[in-house]
């Protein structure tokens, strides 16, 4: 089974930025990030469909956060900017073959692949 391999995680200080990437197969075409933070379920940040590039993101991180995919590299990202320690969280990709017509839903967790997490600490 395709496992997934996140980068880019790390500690940062509050105000800071980090950008996540990963690797994801290329009959996927359609990708997303969530994270887990102690204690806390599973929340979707945000997902993109790679046809169009059509995005959609939690409510409470759009304007933070930004997914990107780059078709050339078969590589999704996150751009996460003005981290806060309320983001320390272990930081999922996930990809999966569904097609366009499927809606971009962020509480979509039925993907086929997952990468097996980064961890992001923010501290104050």
């Amino acid at each position: 089974q395709v496992q997934l391999e996140e980068s880019g995680g790390g500690s940062v200080q509050a105000g800071g930025s980090l950008n996540l990437s990963c690797a994801v197969p290329d009959d996927s075409y359609y990708m997303g990030w969530f994270r887990q933070a102690p204690g806390k379920e599973r929340e979707g940040i945000a997902a993109i469909f790679t046809l169009d590039r059509g995005s959609c993101y939690a409510e409470s991180l759009k304007g933070r956060f930004a997914i990107s995919h780059d078709s050339a590299k078969n590589t999704l990202y996150l751009q996460m900017n003005s981290l806060s320690p309320e983001d320390t969280a272990m930081y999922y990709c996930a990809a999966d073959p569904r097609p366009r017509w499927f809606p971009c839903d962020t509480g979509i967790t039925d993907f086929r692949y997952w990468g097996q997490g980064t961890q992001v600490t923010v501290s104050s």
